[in-house]
């Protein structure tokens, strides 16, 4: 298991350390796997993020794996059991920054493909990979920009699989083919600053606020649909500091964020939530907006209903089809290019945790569905 070739290319590529947006090595490590396998290999940078576009074959359905090098900051380095870019065997699971999220799901896309051209030389179609440095930052000079010059060259995609850690409790129990969007939120109360001694001359933005942001986390914006879950706001920060132990400070800061699905519009949110605050607390505020993303939904085809069925078949689970969890490269694909798009990999319950880890067994298991997920698709 120790020399299985998907467990130590995860290793390999974990070993670089490619804190977003930089790709530490890893994407010469992915080509020199691929061009002797056929592949031409083409880099394609952008401001301070590399991206690499390999592809095989002229003619046919164009079959792409999509995923990216970079990874999150590991945090604390010594509460890690482990070196963080050292992978680390143990108990049965590979750990180490990336290992889940998601250089374990590149190295079993690439071992899959070795395997599957090795067996089929000739197979009617094209196969190609679209890495990327700039997932995990602000996705500014990443997929969108390759996207974008594929689509000048008229470079067509069928199918797109993208191998993002999705999985919940089993490896392959869920899979996506969408995501809700993302609203940004940062608040700016402003109170008045007094000695705790004296609250009555001062205005707490701390306890004026509180009935209100408790109203914004209350909210019921929708309800559960069959793709998507339910929507909620939930606060990322609450800060507020004076300085002093004994000073009543004069600001408060909020920032929250909304996962919500297509029934509902960042403008109709924006205007909920403002509507609230001026309704339900008395303190002046300043509030900046970011869409980070926009709701969308990949049509179901073949591609689905194979992966679907190799999964019963290989795994004997029933994978469920939602749109949980958080945003990906995934959404620019189906912008841009309107292909089903599916997302399919390890499980997410490390991902960018201390101590992120894989179970060998799945990193194996994975290289094997991918595997036969490309012979169901081509033959």
């Amino acid at each position: 298991m120790h020399n299985n070739k998907t467990i130590e290319l995860t290793k390999r590529l974990v070993a670089c350390e490619s804190v977003t947006p930089a790709d530490a090595g890893c994407q010469d490590v992915i080509r020199a796997e691929l061009e002797p396998y056929g592949f031409v290999c083409i880099d394609m940078p952008f401001g301070d993020t590399k991206n690499l576009w390999c592809s095989r074959g002229n003619i046919g359905p164009h079959f792409v794996f999509a995923g990216h090098t970079d990874v999150v900051p590991p945090g604390e380095i010594t509460s890690w059991r482990s070196d963080p870019f050292m992978p680390t065997l143990h108990d049965g699971k590979l750990y180490g920054r990336g290992v889940a999220d998601m250089k374990g799901g590149i190295a079993a896309m690439i071992v899959a493909v070795q395997e599957f051209v090795n067996a089929n030389p000739d197979f009617p179609g094209i196969i190609s990979f679209l890495i990327t440095s700039d997932e995990e930052g602000p996705a500014h000079n990443g997929t969108i920009k390759v996207l974008e010059e594929l689509k000048k060259d008229n470079i067509k995609i069928d199918w797109c699989l993208v191998g993002e850690p999705v999985s919940q409790s089993l490896l392959a129990d869920t899979m996506k083919l969408g995501s809700r969007g993302s609203l940004h939120g940062d608040i700016v109360f402003t109170g008045k600053q007094g000695h705790v001694g004296h609250a009555n001359r001062a205005q707490n933005p701390a306890h004026k606020t509180l009935m209100a942001l408790n109203s914004l986390t209350s909210i019921k914006w929708d309800e559960d649909s069959e793709d998507f879950p339910a929507t909620s706001l939930q606060i990322t920060r609450l800060h507020s500091d004076s300085g002093a132990e004994n000073v009543i400070p004069e600001t408060l800061n909020c920032r929250f964020n909304l996962r919500f699905g297509p029934q509902l519009t960042p403008e109709s949110i924006k205007q909920k939530i403002c509507a609230v605050l001026d309704s339900e607390q008395n303190l002046p505020y300043e509030i900046k907006w970011r869409v980070s993303g926009v709701p969308y939904l990949s049509k179901r085809g073949r591609l689905t209903k194979i992966a679907l069925q190799v999964i019963n078949d290989h795994r004997q689970v029933s994978p469920e089809v939602r749109s949980v969890g958080g945003t990906s490269d995934a959404r620019f694909i189906v912008q841009e290019m309107g292909c089903e798009t599916l997302e399919l990999g390890l499980m997410d319950t490390t991902m960018h945790e201390i101590n992120e880890h894989a179970d060998c067994d799945d990193l194996v298991a994975l290289t094997r569905i991918y595997s036969q997920i490309l012979d169901g698709l081509f033959f």
